[in-house]
C-alpha cells in the first residue's frame, strides 16, 4: 500500500474512492468480484449503522452493505 491507499473500512462517508486490490481469498474474494468490486471501481460509503457496523456501499449503481471484516479487506485509492 502506498501513500494515498486505505482500507475501505477507513473510508469516511461522503468520499469516494477507487478499487486498488483485494487481499480476501476463497469465497469472499469469489463474492466481492461478482459484485462488480475490482480495480478501478469507484466505491462511496453512504450510511453507518448506529453500531458502525455494517456500512452501505454504493458500488456500480447499487447500494451494498458491507460489514467491517469484509471492507477492511478492499484497499482502494483516494484522490
Amino acid at each position: 500500500m502506498n501513500c494515498n491507499q486505505i482500507t475501505l473500512d477507513r473510508l469516511p462517508v461522503g468520499s469516494k474512492a477507487n478499487v486498488a486490490m483485494l487481499t480476501s481469498d476463497g469465497i469472499t474474494r469469489r463474492r466481492m468480484l461478482d459484485l462488480g468490486v475490482i480495480n478501478g471501481t469507484e466505491i462511496e460509503p453512504l450510511y453507518r449503522s448506529p453500531s458502525g457496523n455494517p456500512v452501505a456501499y454504493l458500488i456500480r449503481g447499487a447500494v451494498i452493505a458491507l460489514r467491517s471484516d469484509v471492507s477492511e479487506k478492499i484497499v482502494v485509492s483516494v484522490s
